[in-house]
């Protein structure tokens, strides 16, 4: 049902692209909370009424930007793994291209790992709750994904044994956690912050 929903509003002449490019970039610098929805409108040039077409409400557009961004993350650690043989260096290449984002994609990580909590309780409304639905099955997706990786390298002696789903939630809590304080303007780039997270990655796998 969610499918059929957004393919009727991504059609050609759709401003959904639009308005989830203006809450990112509200979201992420002032905050979700400070948003208003009629800022969003403004800057997407449409009425706030016309905001409802696309999404039901505030709380569905980020719901929206979070799912989206767990599958942009998704999808580029399957891509960025697949050719490579050695477990170790897949962790490291997974690793490095968590961080390799345009500023908007890594607004759209900070305001995922700021609202994580939004995914645990079952929302009211039913578009709300199938995104919901959607990130959750994404963040299992993931989590799979890199217990995958461990399980390889433990098959063939790099990684020690040990619950691969529990290190794959590990190391995805330190990739993660960067979100959480990292700023363009601080002390360190964000290519010095990937190369220090995967190397702390590795180790940990070993």
């Amino acid at each position: 049902m969610e499918t059929e929903a957004r393919a009727r509003v991504e059609g050609p002449r759709s401003k959904r692209g639009m308005i989830l490019d203006a809450a990112i970039d509200n979201f992420g610098r002032v905050g979700f909370e400070h948003t208003k929805w009629a800022t969003i409108a403004d800057e997407v040039g449409i009425g706030q009424t016309a905001l409802y077409h696309y999404f039901e409400s505030k709380v569905h557009c980020l719901l929206t930007i979070m799912s989206t961004e767990l599958e942009r993350s998704f999808e580029r650690t399957q891509a960025v793994t697949a050719a490579i043989d050695d477990p170790a260096e897949k962790i490291r290449v997974a690793v490095m291209a968590a961080f390799d984002v345009t500023p908007r994609e890594a607004l759209q990580a900070r305001i995922l790992m700021s609202h994580q909590d939004l995914l645990v309780g079952q929302r009211s409304s039913d578009r709300e709750e199938a995104e919901r639905q959607r990130a959750r099955r994404l963040v299992r997706d993931i989590e799979h994904e890199w217990a995958d990786l461990i399980r390889d390298g433990i098959a063939v002696g790099t990684f020690g044994r040990r619950d691969e789903l529990v290190l794959s939630r590990l190391l995805l809590g330190t990739v993660n956690s960067v979100w959480r304080w990292y700023r363009p303007e601080g002390a360190h780039t964000l290519d010095e912050i990937a190369e220090l997270t995967a190397d702390a990655c590795v180790r940990l796998a070993r």
